[in-house]
């Protein structure tokens, strides 16, 4: 696996749960952290507003700005990259933080040229607290078919960053 030092360590993913305290959670992450803004219960209008609302603080604090939406969108917005699955290569210009839950999906991004793999789910989370999980010796198993960084997803709290022994991380609940 890559260890490319310019990815992020700890990763703030941005959800309606969080909305209400998102600018204090980003305000407590590490300098040139990692954010992923979601935000998929807003209308279109009301979703670019937010991100637009948010992005001088994440640009503030050097933080990476993803948006789980379309390159074309991420362009527009003035996004630094895009989250989750893309069916081409990476586009020019922005990074590609893939999402992976096996590994078709790590074969598809090392294929395709992602940035970073966020691989998920390693534990039991709050939006599926009784699904299927990878565990420690699966996600390790995951991550190790990487070339590229590998973020742990999935019920991660500081602690289970930790326990698991792994640099990099996101969270929704667990950072906010």
């Amino acid at each position: 696996m890559a260890q490319d030092q310019s990815v992020p360590d700890i990763w703030l993913l941005s959800d309606a749960r969080n909305d209400a305290v998102l600018e204090q959670a980003i305000g407590r992450l590490p300098p040139q952290s990692g954010f992923v803004f979601r935000h998929y219960h807003l209308t279109a209008e009301a979703r670019a507003a937010r991100f637009a609302q948010l992005l001088p603080m994440l640009r503030s604090a050097g933080h990476w700005a993803i948006l789980s939406g379309s390159v074309t969108m991420a362009e527009a917005w003035g996004a630094d990259g895009v989250y989750g699955v893309l069916h081409a290569a990476a586009p020019a210009g922005l990074r590609w933080i893939a999402t992976a839950h096996d590994a078709a999906e790590i074969a598809d991004a090392n294929r395709l040229g992602a940035s970073a793999v966020m691989l998920s789910p390693v534990f039991p989370t709050r939006s599926h607290p009784d699904g299927d999980t990878l565990g420690i010796d699966r996600f390790r198993e995951l991550a190790a078919l990487s070339r590229v960084p590998v973020i742990a997803l999935g019920g991660m709290t500081a602690e289970r960053a930790e326990s698991l022994d792994w640099r990099r991380w996101a969270a929704i609940d667990g950072l906010s």
